[in-house]
């Protein structure tokens, strides 16, 4: 019995060797006489960065669109508006938290406060909406009356039919009717007209996500109409739901981290997501060297196959690589000798086969050809990159899954397969069935 174990996307020479060791080990324990042959690929068919990495913008000191150094401070201003997207009313909530000013005297009865004044303004605002109809044929410009901006900006942006319910969702909501109770002068209602601005805008940004077609200025210019219209301005330096969401927004959201590590963090993923492109747009070179692999155990007395029973274990791209060869060479009629056993170990050749995508086969094939050998495929259901084969191929008996669980998440899920003594144990009973 030989084994050839066939790695899977991102791995190279060093990882390989730890991956081999380990498999090498759990297989001789249950086939003490067995063979086992390298087949090592990242190196030779692995991707690689051909100009190194100058198509990434700013890894070669290039100026960002504003002329700034693209490695320059963390753009704060980002930050803050993708914190506002994932959740609007944030600003609004600070806002509403933070310790109110000494009682001035508006707060007696029958004296609107501020920022009462702030929330009546807004819930006016909703009347103005014009009436719901089909898009306008012709792009609304300068010839609608100034009065209009407002309007003809959101319908200009695709936010026109998500204004509505964004502007109600934050005057319907405790987090601005308690920022508003604690706005007692016009310094703080100003603040909560800001915040409410930017939450209308954000909400309206997120409902339209990828319809959406805003710039910045845009976004600005909202905030500015919408504040105008709230009796405050669009955009307050220094305010106090800024400066404490300011520093929390460079933390928690990842946009800061992007623009100063994406050279670094693109190359660093190159093997994992550049092996995955370059096998779908050029994977013939795989497959001719995996076949030139299974071929050299061959008998030269004849044609019958391998001089000793061979199990191909493939691993992620490794399984998608051995699928496609075996699919190919049973349609082909060509002389590939047959394993005993095809093992796929967190494979997404089924998933591919339904998307259309697989090489191998045709996207309409209900069926693995007459020819395919018999396939082991072992799944963890934790592991994102791993598929069942059986119901996509029901009526094969030749395609068998096995599932098993390392209790660990995505994505370290997707390499603990190798230290689970079930994958070995029902690779095992599998050759010991087909004896």
């Amino acid at each position: 019995m030989r084994f050839i174990f066939v790695h899977g996307t991102g791995v190279r020479r060093k990882r390989y060797d730890q991956l081999s060791a380990l498999i090498t080990t759990a297989l001789a324990k249950r086939f003490p006489d067995a063979s086992f042959v390298p087949c090592y690929w990242g190196g030779t068919h692995g991707a690689t960065l051909g100009a190194g990495g100058r198509s990434i913008p700013g890894v070669d000191g290039t100026r960002a669109a504003d002329g700034g150094p693209v490695a320059g401070p963390p753009d704060q201003e980002a930050a803050e508006w993708l914190l506002l997207l994932t959740d609007p009313l944030c600003e609004l909530r600070v806002l509403a938290e933070l310790p109110e000013d000494e009682d001035d005297g508006l707060g007696m009865p029958g004296v609107r406060s501020a920022g009462e004044m702030v929330a009546g303004l807004l819930t006016a605002l909703s009347a103005e909406l014009p009436s719901a109809g089909p898009p306008a044929a012709e792009p609304l410009t300068a010839e609608l009356p100034p009065s209009d901006e407002l309007f003809v900006l959101l319908r200009a942006t695709g936010l026109d039919t998500h204004f509505g319910p964004a502007l109600a969702e934050v005057a319907g909501s405790a987090e601005f009717g308690e920022a508003c109770a604690a706005a007692l002068d016009i310094p703080a209602s100003r603040e909560v007209a800001t915040a409410a601005s930017r939450a209308v805008v954000a909400a309206a940004l997120a409902a339209a996500g990828e319809d959406a077609l805003c710039t910045g200025d845009e976004r600005d210019r909202l905030v500015d109409l919408i504040a105008g219209r709230l009796g405050g301005t669009g955009r307050v330096p220094g305010g106090r739901a800024a400066a404490v969401l300011g520093a929390l927004a460079l933390r928690m959201t990842t946009q800061p981290v992007l623009d100063l590590w994406r050279g670094p963090i693109t190359r660093k993923n190159v093997p994992k997501l550049g092996d995955i492109l370059r096998y779908q747009a050029r994977g013939g070179p795989l497959r001719d060297h995996l076949a030139e692999l299974i071929t050299a155990g061959t008998d030269p007395a004849g044609p019958a196959g391998p001089a000793e029973p061979t199990v191909v274990i493939g691993h992620s791209l490794g399984g998608i690589a051995l699928v496609d060869l075996y699919a190919l060479a049973a349609m082909e009629q060509s002389p590939l000798p047959k394993p005993e056993l095809l093992v796929t170990v967190g494979s997404q050749a089924p998933f591919l086969h339904e998307l259309g995508a697989l090489t191998g086969l045709p996207p309409t094939a209900t069926a693995l050809p007459p020819g395919f050998p018999r396939w082991l495929n072992i799944y963890d259901r934790k592991d994102l990159l791993a598929f069942r084969a059986e119901p996509v191929f029901a009526d094969d008996p030749r395609v068998v899954d096995h599932e098993v669980s390392s209790r660990q998440p995505f994505p370290v899920s997707h390499n603990a397969y190798w230290k689970l003594d079930a994958v070995y144990d029902r690779i095992a009973e599998e050759i010991e069935a087909s004896r």
